[in-house]
């Protein structure tokens, strides 16, 4: 688990996820709660998929984004046909969350035995329905998922704004899905609003790096402890 870290251009080493095959059908579920730009980050990652010659499928809800509801998107794509636009329980590659709770009440949807990566935002914005939060709600995350990226909203405050945390999370997701970074780079600028592309391509890469970090500390982690075992 890692927090903060700093940007750069959206280019450089690593232009390719680190994951040494892609699944046929790659799963992203996004949620939040209404008015973090769900819609619009899953838009990006639709349209980046399809600049990638990929077939893809999108379903959102978003009916209470105005009362501060939950807020859902579930995006599809590989190079074969996919068929549904909605990612079976059990079936996400990756949870995007820009809030703890909806990423709870969504993990039924990562992939079991820990295979799933979740990359979150660590505040708490009350979604409708929800009263209090759970003790132990890092713990729990923790314990489903097999890597975790966290962004602590205060430890970033001076690197990223909260009105672009949306794309920058998006940057983490890109470290697992099966896209060029270039194909991001290629559509943020149409997506986003006018005048915003430059700072949200910071972004973007902020978070990205932060996940590569997080995925290599994980891995030089792992080897310690197999070579221990020897």
């Amino acid at each position: 688990m890692a927090e903060g870290g700093t940007g750069g251009g959206t280019s450089g080493a690593g232009d390719r996820t680190p994951s040494d095959a892609a699944p046929a059908v790659f799963n992203v579920l996004l949620v939040g709660v209404g008015g973090q730009g769900i819609v619009l980050a899953s838009d990006i990652l639709a349209e980046a998929a399809l600049e990638s010659g990929l077939d893809v499928k999108k379903s959102e809800i978003h009916g209470m984004s105005q009362r501060g509801g939950p807020v859902f998107s579930h995006v599809r794509f590989g190079p074969g046909p996919v068929h549904s636009p909605t990612i079976p329980q059990g079936e996400a590659d990756v949870i995007y969350a820009l809030e703890r709770m909806e990423l709870l009440r969504w993990a039924a949807w990562a992939r079991p035995d820990r295979r799933g990566a979740a990359c979150y935002v660590a505040q708490d914005l009350m979604p409708s329905g929800v009263t209090a939060y759970p003790d132990g709600v890092e713990d729990q995350i923790g314990e489903l998922f097999g890597t975790v990226v966290r962004f602590d909203p205060r430890a970033m405050r001076d690197q990223v704004s909260p009105k672009v945390r949306n794309v920058a999370l998006l940057g983490a997701v890109s470290a697992w899905a099966p896209l060029e970074v270039a194909a991001y780079a290629a559509v943020l600028p149409r997506l986003c609003p006018p005048g915003t592309a430059e700072v949200n391509l910071a972004a973007f890469d902020l978070g990205r790096r932060l996940a590569l970090d997080t995925i290599g500390a994980q891995a030089a982690t792992a080897a310690g402890l197999a070579g221990r075992g020897r």
